[in-house]
């Protein structure tokens, strides 16, 4: 496929820039913001290590589901409503967190806000499509590295604003920037509205009509509609990004939900300095953000990239594993850095793909299988410390996990195209 001619990222678009900025800044802040201040809470609500599990286990659990009925949402309200009513979900779930009565309304609230973000992460690959096909790998960096930013930021500051202001203003404060987010959606909205309209009183084609040549509102060349010739799930691709993508948030979530405790019962720091490691964990990511995106992009070959991830994961938990109270900062750095697989499998999402509809079923594919396998992270971890009494045998199955995906790893170094895949079967 003719990669189209760069242009300024800016050309014609700047609305859908900022909105993409502040969408990926909201997509961590529900996630990140409960470990460090669960003492807090659980002052308030009674929560068990099964119900903090569970809490833990939701994001993925939300973005499997949403890869799952994403693709069809998105075909029939528009990428940009869809995001839009995403949105919303997000501000109104971090409202119900923060005035929770009880366990069941912290449960509902955060059903709803990761819903909402759980559709925004489908979403997000097929409008970088839609708007920058020219500039695919810089805005994946950036989104990817407000993605960082934002697990970074709401997990620092989630014990000082709690201190400050108490645990329901900690959890509730995300809703302004939901908010926020929304403005510069709604004017893509009515600049696409306004053009339809006048495309109608022209007597020209739609917008619908125009899409496979100019992305809505702009000038600028996108990736053609197309359609795929049968379903995703028969290509061998998809599946080996979508081990890559469950790898990466297997063990992410299990660090959302786990990581603090561990570090407190195995390293002996303090709660503060756990919720500050944590943040750590999420900061490691955004120079991976930054950096792999162009490279993926020019790689021959990205075996070499995913091998790195993994050899990171395996290496922090064994450091945690062999010496916990040596150097627990470089052990979270390391852990930190195997997440260098996300930003690798979302720019493979638009890169295996040849068409608008192939990146829309491969983020919903890819997505919604690696989000399945990351729910079982939280859970299980939690699950095997209660049974086991100790932090050895979870750390020694997210090794395993590592491991395990040496094979699709290998896969990956061949290019290949999931349309192309799904119709030679």
């Amino acid at each position: 496929m003719r990669t189209p001619r760069p242009l300024p990222v800016w050309a014609g678009r700047t609305a859908v820039l900022i909105g993409i900025v502040l969408v990926a800044l909201n997509l961590r802040t529900a996630v990140a913001a409960i470990s460090p201040i669960v003492a807090d809470i659980r002052a308030d609500i009674a929560i068990d290590s099964v119900g903090l599990g569970l809490i833990g286990a939701l994001p993925p659990v939300a973005f499997a589901i949403s890869g799952l009925v994403g693709g069809s949402l998105a075909r029939r309200v528009g990428l940009e409503r869809l995001l839009v009513l995403c949105i919303l979900a997000m501000a109104l779930g971090h409202v119900a967190r923060g005035l929770a009565p009880s366990y069941g309304g912290l449960l509902a609230g955060s059903v709803v806000a990761f819903a909402g973000i759980g559709l925004a992460n489908i979403l997000l690959p097929p409008l970088v499509k839609r708007y920058f096909p020219d500039r695919i790998g810089l805005l994946t960096t950036v989104y990817v590295s407000m993605m960082s930013i934002s697990t970074a930021v709401s997990a620092s500051l989630a014990a000082p604003l709690a201190d400050a202001a108490g645990w329901r203003w900690s959890l509730g404060v995300w809703a302004a920037l939901a908010v926020a987010a929304l403005v510069p959606w709604v004017a893509v909205l009515a600049s696409n509205r306004g053009e339809r309209m006048s495309s109608r009183n022209a007597g020209t084609a739609s917008d619908a009509d125009t899409s496979t040549s100019a992305a809505p509102g702009t000038d600028i060349p996108v990736a053609p509609t197309g359609r795929l010739a049968g379903p995703v799930w028969r290509s061998r691709t998809a599946w080996a990004v979508s081990a890559v993508f469950a790898l990466s948030s297997l063990n992410a979530y299990a660090a959302f939900s786990w990581l603090p405790q561990i570090l407190t019962d195995v390293s002996g720091v303090t709660p503060l300095e756990a919720g500050a490691l944590l943040a750590v964990y999420g900061l490691v990511g955004l120079p991976a953000a930054i950096l792999l995106p162009p490279l993926v992009v020019r790689a021959r070959s990205v075996t070499p990239l995913v091998f790195a991830g993994i050899a990171c994961f395996i290496g922090g938990y064994a450091g945690l594993l062999l010496a916990p109270t040596a150097v627990p900062l470089l052990w979270v750095v390391l852990a930190g850095a195997g997440p260098l697989l996300f930003p690798v499998a979302i720019v493979l999402i638009n890169l295996r793909s040849r068409t608008a509809a192939g990146s829309v079923a491969m983020s919903g594919f890819v997505q919604g299988v690696g989000y399945t396998v990351g729910a079982l992270g939280p859970l299980a971890v939690g699950l095997i410390h209660d049974a086991t009494g100790s932090w050895t045998v979870p750390l020694l199955v997210l090794i395993a996990t590592a491991v395990a995906c040496i094979v699709p790893a290998i896969a990956l170094g061949r290019v290949a195209f999931v349309e192309d895949e799904v119709e030679r079967r």
